[in-house]
């Protein structure tokens, strides 16, 4: 069934909202996940609405390759994620992100599997200088962290046609928040407002530093854009994943955050340097494909807290929903 779609790490935060989003459009899907953070239940449940689920890891040859038969395209969500979890393990990083990544893509090459959506980064653009100027997907590449070094080197891979026959779209996803079956308390908007929730006194270091975010929902929403694109349009290209409009400095986000927990304690903590400082436009995926998010910061916050409120993830400070201890 050539019409199947792989999902590398399709029981992660992003994955899953990515397997259910397909899953409700009628596309067969394959889930590969090493079920690394303990997602059992999640697994479960991809399963139960009919998602074939491998328990495997990406740098395994016979679990990869298995994964692979009879797929049509495939989205590699499969990492280790983000700039805490590289740094504590670089070999794993560098194993799972980079040898795991180029061992994929060259099995999907003897398999004929010619369609690829790569997960990336907006953190690949490091520190900008003038936050007038947004960055673009043609501005420089500044990584600064062993995570976004692996995605550029991916990216770059890729974008020089070093596969022929691949046609790749890269994702620079924004950094993500809301709620997910795979939840994680380790992003920027569900941490500060779990901490506000629960009463504790958030301390926030480098208040004006500025990031892009993005709903869960709409990340996985535009990988299903681009899969029903086909390639014609977005094969061998690169895209922010975001809104513009969704620019903010942590204090922006705390702000935010505070409209909806007034009484939540704050200390700023200051930061001169910070080498992650960027703002960046979303225009080209909007205009090429249409992509417009459907949530805000806002929406985020009060979804995070509905359901804190209702209990749904037991502790919130448990270890299995970050991806370091």
């Amino acid at each position: 069934m050539r019409d199947r779609v792989l999902v590398t790490g399709g029981a992660g935060y992003v994955g899953a909202r990515v397997c259910s989003r397909l899953l409700a459009s009628g596309t067969p899907v394959r889930v590969l996940d090493s079920l690394l953070h303990g997602q059992n239940e999640v697994a479960e449940s991809l399963e139960q609405a009919g998602a074939e689920l491998l328990r495997g890891d990406v740098r395994d040859d016979v679990a990869r390759q298995g994964a692979l038969d009879d797929v049509g395209a495939v989205v590699h969500l499969a990492a280790i994620v983000g700039d805490p979890a590289c740094a504590r393990d670089p070999a794993t990083a560098d194993a799972v992100n980079v040898a795991g990544t180029r061992a994929l893509i060259e099995d999907m090459r003897t398999r004929r599997v010619d369609r690829l959506i790569f997960a990336s980064t907006c953190s690949n653009y490091g520190r900008m200088a003038n936050h007038d100027v947004l960055a673009t997907e043609e501005s420089p590449l500044a990584p600064v962290s062993l995570y976004a070094e692996q995605k550029v080197a991916i990216e770059s891979d890729l974008l020089a046609h070093r596969w022929e026959g691949i046609r790749a779209t890269c994702l620079r996803f924004a950094t993500v928040y809301g709620v997910a079956p795979r939840m994680r308390f380790d992003l920027t908007v569900n941490e500060f407002t779990r901490d506000l929730w629960t009463g504790r006194e958030l301390d926030v270091y480098g208040q004006q530093f500025w990031r892009p975010y993005v709903h869960v929902d709409d990340a996985a929403a535009a990988i299903e854009l681009v899969l029903a694109d086909d390639g014609e349009s977005a094969g061998n290209s690169v895209y922010n994943v975001g809104s513009t409009t969704e620019n903010y400095r942590k204090s922006d986000i705390v702000d935010v955050i505070q409209r909806h927990l007034p009484d939540g304690r704050v200390r700023y903590v200051a930061q001169v340097d910070d080498p992650r400082d960027y703002r960046v436009s979303f225009e080209k995926i909007g205009l090429q494909l249409g992509f417009s998010p459907a949530n805000t910061v806002d929406d985020g916050v009060r979804e995070v807290i509905a359901a804190l409120e209702a209990d749904a993830f037991g502790d919130p400070y448990d270890p299995k929903l970050r991806n370091t201890p």
